[in-house]
């Protein structure tokens, strides 16, 4: 087999890879429309609800069995009670502001001192 034999080969075997490689990207623009189309809001929720039912099912569990379950479950579950504790105090404070009412006016600012004129200042 010559040089130029060689190099034919060589040009067809990149033409054959780029039409590979155009009908791949092709079909991976068409795979992600239609899975972007198939997420539905109502299957977005029904899928949320599952995952968290069955990780709520699984992962205390089996966090709780293994030597280090408890710590390591309080420190899965610290953000989530963290962030419950500050939305109460949140519409605790909030609910404080109702009952007061309307805050009290602020006071009239205070009138600015009287400087008298200073003696052999150049006017």
């Amino acid at each position: 087999m010559g040089f130029d034999a060689l190099l034919t080969k060589v040009k067809q075997a990149e033409e054959t890879l780029e039409a590979r490689e155009r009908e791949a990207v092709g079909r991976w623009r068409h795979l992600a429309a239609s899975w972007r189309a198939a997420w539905t809001p109502g299957r977005i929720v029904i899928v949320g609800l599952a995952a968290g039912f069955v990780a709520g099912r699984a992962k205390p569990a089996q966090l709780a069995s293994s030597g280090n379950g408890v710590v390591a479950l309080l420190r899965t579950l610290a953000p989530l009670l963290a962030g419950l504790q500050a939305g109460v105090q949140t519409a605790q404070a909030a609910q404080e502001e109702v009952q007061e009412g309307p805050p009290a006016p602020a006071p009239a600012p205070a009138p600015a001192p009287v400087v008298p004129p200073s003696y052999g200042a150049i006017p």
